[in-house]
């Protein structure tokens, strides 16, 4: 059975990117790429990260005008990610487009609320309601546009499934029992989360700046 642990490589240092994949790679399920990796590393970047031979999880959460957007989604056709993020607040044809646009073996996730976002820091933005309105509110929009699933926090991905019962879920923020949360303010257990309905986990530090992340890996993976 494939672990559904995806590791968070957030680095700019390719050969560091590498090393830790490679001392993972029998624990967890694939690799999440983010901004920073790809700022730094580009195209060249995941190429040899694929080379490990794991799914590419490629998190750039775009966000642009519809055809903008659909225009980068193409321009990483080349790359065949595993999965690809967009912003669900970028409105429905922005999500339809980006879908439109992907590979045939590219699922599409829309980010609904940042995990390191609390309901004040929703209305300082200008967001009505709660996280959980919030989400469930763009759950709905990235359904209805036929994307592939969505990225939310472990608080609010029950109700999500709930809602969208053959939905991709995505549930990042995720920290171990007794682990320090740095910027998380809605995160939940590796077992919780999947108690609760995702799909897939995506974990970085607690595996990534542990002594050892190969064990930190396995003892992760032993809890699921």
């Amino acid at each position: 059975m494939t672990s559904p642990i995806y590791v968070a490589i957030d680095t700019p240092d390719l050969e560091k990117a590498v090393a830790l994949a490679r001392r993972v790679h029998g624990h967890v399920g694939g690799l999440k790429l983010g901004l920073e990796f790809f700022c730094a590393n580009g195209h060249h970047g995941v190429h040899e990260m694929a080379k490990i031979g794991l799914p590419i999880f490629l998190d750039l959460k775009l966000h642009d005008i519809p055809n903008t957007v659909a225009k980068a989604v193409q321009a990483l056709h080349v790359l065949e990610p595993a999965i690809l993020t967009v912003h669900a607040a970028g409105g429905r044809a922005m999500l339809e487009d980006a879908k439109a646009a992907a590979g045939a073996h590219t699922r599409v996730v829309a980010v609904t609320v940042l995990t390191s976002l609390d309901n004040s820091d929703l209305g300082a933005i200008g967001v009505s309601g709660d996280a959980p309105t919030q989400v469930a509110r763009l759950t709905d929009l990235a359904r209805e546009a036929g994307l592939d699933g969505i990225v939310c926090s472990g608080e609010e991905v029950a109700a999500a499934k709930s809602a969208w019962p053959e939905g991709f879920f995505v549930v990042p923020g995720v920290r171990p029992v007794g682990g320090a949360m740095g910027d998380q303010k809605r995160a939940v257990t590796p077992r919780e989360a999947l108690d609760r309905g995702a799909s897939i986990l995506v974990i970085g530090r607690p595996i990534s700046q542990a002594e050892d992340p190969d064990v930190a890996a396995r003892a992760i993976e032993a809890t699921l």
